[in-house]
This record gives C-alpha cells, sequence and structure tokens, in this order.
C-alpha cells in the first residue's frame, strides 16, 4: 500500500510539475520560439528548421541580409549576392503589420511612419521562418516555372531571390546556412501572437493538438498574399470614384518612393523634393512608361543584362489603388 501511495505521490507530483511548466510556457516568456511550440503539437518539422543555432551563424547571416556579403568559414570575406541590391532593399527586418493576421496596407504605412520603417514592395523576413508558402498568388504571373520550386521551400525561394529578384548569383551552401539560421533567430515568439485569456485555457487543456495547432495558426499569417491590381481604365482620370488624400501621398512619397530613390540608395534614379520631379510626373500620367506611376507601381520593371537593377512592383497587399491616388495627390500638389 505505501509502495502504490509512493508512486500515486510521484505521479501527481510530475503532472504538477508538467502543467505549471506548460502554463508558463503559454504566460509568454520572451524566449520561446513559435516553431519549437507548432512542432511539440504535431506539426510536420519543415526543411528550414535550425536547432540551437550558434551566435557567429546567426551573424553571419545577418550579414549576408544587411550587407549583401559576409565572412565565410575560411575566415575570408566572401563576394557579393549581388551588385546591385541587398535583402534589406526590398524587405524590412521587423514587424511592419500591426496586426499580424491582417494584410491592411494603410495600416502598415501608418505604422512605418509611426515606426521609421521603410514602406516596401516585399513582406519583412520577420517571421518568414514560420510561414507556410512563399511567393504566393500572382507571383505565378511575374515568374512562372520559377515560382514552383519556391512557392514550398524557403532554401528554394531564398536562391530565388538571390539569383532572380536581385540580380545576383545562386548562394554557396555556407551561405544558405547563415541565410536560414538568420531567418530563425528572427522568427515569432509565443509573445508576438494576439492569445486571449479563453485561448490559453485551450492550451492548457486537454483537447486534442490538433486543436491547439489550429488555433495557434489562426494568430499569424501563414503567408503573405500577392494579389496584382488593375489600372483604371483612364489614367488621366485615375480610379474612379477615389479621391486622393496628399497628406498620405506624403508619407508614400517619403517612406516608399524615395526609399530607393535616394542618394545612397539602390536606384540610381534620384526623386527629390524639386517642383520640376513632381511635374515630370504630373505630365506621364497620360503616357505609358517609368514615369506613369500606374505602369511603376503596378507592373515595376524587368531587370536584364543592360539594366540590371530594376524595380518591383508592389501587390494590392502591399500598396492599394487608394494609396496611388494618394501618391498622385500627392504629385499634383506639389507640381502646383
Amino acid at each position: 500500500m505505501k509502495k502504490i501511495t509512493l508512486i500515486l505521490a510521484a505521479s501527481l507530483a510530475f503532472k504538477l510539475i508538467s502543467w505549471n511548466a506548460y502554463d508558463n510556457f503559454i504566460a509568454f516568456p520572451p524566449t520561446d520560439k513559435l516553431s519549437d511550440l507548432l512542432i511539440s503539437l504535431g506539426d510536420e518539422k519543415p526543411t528550414h528548421y535550425r536547432e540551437n543555432p550558434t551566435a557567429e551563424l546567426i551573424e553571419r547571416g545577418r550579414a549576408l541580409v544587411h550587407n549583401g556579403k559576409a565572412i565565410g568559414p575560411d575566415g575570408k570575406m566572401g563576394p557579393f549576392i549581388s551588385k546591385y541590391f541587398a535583402c534589406t532593399s526590398c524587405h524590412n527586418q521587423v514587424q511592419e503589420d500591426p496586426i499580424i493576421t491582417k494584410f491592411d496596407p494603410q495600416a502598415r504605412l501608418d505604422y512605418a511612419a509611426e515606426n521609421d520603417l521603410k514602406f516596401l514592395p516585399a513582406t519583412t523576413f520577420w517571421g518568414i521562418y514560420n510561414r507556410e508558402s512563399w511567393y504566393n498568388d500572382d507571383y505565378i504571373l511575374k515568374y512562372g516555372d520559377l515560382v514552383v520550386p519556391a512557392s514550398k521551400s524557403l532554401e528554394e525561394s531564398t536562391q530565388l531571390c538571390a539569383k532572380v529578384c536581385s540580380s545576383g548569383r545562386y548562394l554557396e551552401d555556407w551561405e544558405l546556412e547563415a541565410i536560414l539560421t538568420y531567418y530563425e533567430s528572427i522568427q515569432l515568439t509565443i509573445n508576438d501572437l494576439d492569445l486571449t485569456e479563453s485561448d490559453r485555457e485551450v492550451m492548457r487543456s486537454d483537447a486534442p493538438n490538433e486543436e491547439k495547432l489550429a488555433l495557434i495558426k489562426s494568430k499569424y499569417a501563414t503567408k503573405s498574399p500577392a494579389t496584382f491590381p488593375k489600372a483604371p481604365e483612364n489614367k488621366i482620370a485615375g480610379y474612379a470614384g477615389l479621391i486622393g488624400n496628399p497628406a498620405n501621398g506624403k508619407k508614400i512619397y517619403e517612406l516608399s518612393c524615395q526609399a530607393c530613390h535616394q542618394d545612397g540608395g539602390v536606384s540610381p534614379i534620384l526623386l527629390d523634393d524639386a517642383k520640376l520631379t513632381f511635374k515630370k510626373f504630373k505630365n506621364n500620367f497620360n503616357k505609358n512608361g517609368d514615369w506613369n506611376i500606374y505602369d511603376i507601381i503596378l507592373h515595376g520593371t524587368y531587370a536584364d543584362k543592360g539594366k540590371p537593377r530594376y524595380m518591383p512592383l508592389y501587390p494590392e497587399e502591399r500598396m492599394s489603388p487608394q494609396q496611388i491616388e494618394d501618391l498622385r495627390a500627392y504629385i499634383v500638389q506639389e507640381a502646383r
């Protein structure tokens, strides 16, 4: 009897310890990684999963992303991935959407203005490690078959970006490993999820892991949608029914256009605040080409051997038709 009592007591103590540890885990310690929670709930471990990355490898990946090159395992500085772009030319590295389950370009613009961020055409690398697909939706129209292997692989999507999007080269094995490790270091944590007390109760309960997994995945975006909007039927008139807000357009000009088109920026075409610059845009509303804001925002330009620097397009989730009209209104205001 005494032996049975000891066994029951030990079993109860173990359950209490386990429950308390799990309860504390759901209480959001800031270092808890989302990927580890997903795997613990039965989610399949992705091929890009990296366990216990070293600080040295993370820093090497950070240098590659921010600077375009890094010191390799041999102690020597490697070559640039691209002579024209770095990853940060198009991608922020921190949270950029105030609500991480919603892709609202105006909320993102306001958040960028409040947090000194650029308003860029591509999604942030923050949390890219936790997504399940890349180059989604209408990007197939831009890249065709190139997207097929990249859409379900973070490794392949990173290689596609390095070679094609950056007008660069494919990554060496050590470079890819370092960048994937860097992604791991800026993944989502439990703290980043907007879990309610009711959600916490579900996580503490005996509910099936499938239910818990679905709950967790509803709290962040597993993909970044991409819808390519159509240009207005009449570019001179603009989008029918939309009235531009020049104050909002000023934010777009400064945080988006001038993010690249400035001294030291990735584009050789400088966009300053001179009246002549705004007049050039205004005079091209009725013309097709790179100075037509509808053409350049909605279609971008393509890289080729004579023009390796190019402009990526903005999907509707990154810049809305209303925001394009806001930019137009600001251009008109400043061209007077």
